[in-house]
């Protein structure tokens, strides 16, 4: 299959969440993945103010004229810059007036208001680029509401064009809660034409999956969740309508980059063979935190995106009790500050027991995932969540609400104690949040070290890389859209 991926991030060049790491490591997994697909996976991405270009790539140029209705006459002149990245080849958008801003979606302020014309204008521009070259492509995979006017585009604009128009469509939604809702007097910005949406407007995620032959959510149990009209966001009707078209594939990991055997940003290396370097990674987080290196107390990590779907609110509501219980916590964030007000005025009460920083920090994520003891993770839902899985591959258990793929990835050790990997709890409450950690904290503070141990080896053993599960799941989805894709054609 000729296959090509529209994102609007896409790890390293653009990044706020799991997004886009997970186009990153799909895209190059199934490159690696004999006969999945013909040619390097081409990702088109926005080129935002600050994604870098490396300094030896061979850069192709490619000037294109992009319908575009909100350009003086109706077209804009863009730019497609092309390059090989770590296993796919990257196709950087180049439109300043649209992407080179402060923000990816908004600024202080909030979302930018010409968001829909701006993620058009790239879906537009992959198809445009395409039909430019004269190569026909398979099968687009798009990822996220913005990515979906693509399929839009395709059936209003290009259905009988011979290079785009026989492409076959898989959505895959990263977060069911973010539409990309397009209000009546926006959805001229999509260069749909007047009749596309209803009288309210258009719901770019609903259009996508309704347009697309496949459709996917990063995990099973979240794929289960969203057809209830408690999670399904609005959106539950049409997933059922999609039938055995609507599946979960589990998100991988990409174990090369995330390996605290070879993790550049930690004070030492270890591995599952030998801890010692983990008990120096704690002893620089604490120091670094100002917390003290020698306190022999468990100390619990959270790192999220600040919003209510993260479950902060709980962190603060049960940090209290945490504390009395001897333990410590650090917590990074960057988003809605608001959130934090509570863990902030907690941290007040407990000086040198509660750490806030606010802020996204690469490094400092890497080294609270190896300095910890436990990883917290109370999510409200979570479609796949990859912190819990890079908890356990630097060997630190998480404590997490059993959610969606928190469920799918996280084996309770009071259910099963031969397998467990971690700690879950079902309510989103502070005290079951506290609970579930107390119970960790048992385990943590017993005198017999071997189920501790069993634990932290267990969680550090599971394997995640994407070509030994998820990606083969993608390359099989992407092979059935596109046969629905030429028996509809066909028929």
């Amino acid at each position: 299959m000729q296959v090509l991926f529209v994102a609007a991030e896409c790890e390293p060049w653009a990044k706020t969440g799991g997004l886009g790491d997970v186009v990153d490591a799909l895209a190059r997994a199934l490159g690696r993945i004999p006969g999945a697909v013909d040619g390097p996976v081409e990702v088109f991405l926005p080129r935002y103010r600050g994604v870098p270009i490396p300094s030896r790539a061979a850069v192709d140029v490619l000037e294109i004229r992009v319908p575009d209705p909100m350009a003086p006459g109706g077209v804009s002149n863009v730019t497609v810059r092309s390059f090989d990245a770590d296993g796919y080849r990257l196709r950087l958008v180049d439109h300043p007036a649209a992407f080179d801003r402060a923000g990816f979606y908004g600024d202080s302020a909030g979302d930018y208001p010409d968001n829909p014309r701006r993620f058009a204008l790239l879906g537009r521009a992959a198809l445009e680029t395409r039909r430019a070259e004269r190569r026909p492509v398979d099968l687009i995979a798009i990822h996220d509401w913005h990515a979906c006017p693509v399929a839009l585009q395709r059936d209003l604009h290009y259905a009988h064009d011979l290079v785009v128009g026989g492409a076959a469509i898989s959505l895959t939604i990263h977060n069911l809660a973010y539409h990309g809702w397009t209000p009546r007097d926006q959805v001229v910005q999509l260069g749909l034409g007047t009749t596309a949406g209803d009288a309210w407007g258009i719901d770019l995620l609903g259009e996508g999956i309704r347009r697309a032959e496949t459709v996917n959510t990063v995990s099973p149990t979240y794929a289960r969740e969203v057809l209830q009209p408690t999670a399904g966001m609005g959106l539950d009707g049409d997933l059922v309508a999609r039938g055995d078209r609507f599946t979960g594939i589990l998100n991988g990991l990409d174990q090369e980059i995330w390996d605290p055997a070879t993790d550049a940003a930690l004070a030492a290396p270890y591995d599952a063979m030998s801890l010692a370097g983990k008990a120096a990674c704690r002893a620089d987080l604490l120091a670094r935190v100002g917390f003290d290196p020698t306190d022999p107390s468990a100390v619990l990590g959270v790192i999220g995106r600040l919003d209510p779907q993260k479950g902060f609110d709980l962190v603060a509501g049960a940090a209290r009790r945490l504390v009395e219980d001897g333990a410590r916590l650090v917590v990074l964030g960057s988003g809605d500050a608001s959130l934090l007000e509570g863990i902030r005025a907690e941290a007040t009460r407990s000086p040198g027991r509660i750490a806030v920083l606010e802020r996204f920090d690469r490094e400092l994520s890497r080294r609270i995932y190896a300095g910890a003891d436990l990883f917290l993770m109370p999510s409200r839902f979570e479609p796949c969540g990859q912190g819990q899985m890079i908890a356990m591959r630097y060997g630190t258990p998480p404590v997490a609400r059993r959610t969606g793929g928190l469920a799918d990835t996280i084996v309770d050790l009071g259910v099963n104690p031969a397998a467990g990997t971690g700690f879950l709890f079902d309510h989103a409450t502070p005290e079951a949040l506290a609970a579930a950690v107390e119970r960790a904290l048992r385990v943590f503070t017993a005198a017999d070290r071997g189920p501790w141990q069993g634990l932290v080896a267990r969680g550090m053993a599971v394997d995640w890389t994407w070509e030994s599960s998820s990606a083969p799941l993608y390359a099989a989805q992407f092979r059935r859209a596109v046969a629905l894709r030429l028996a509809r054609t066909l028929g």
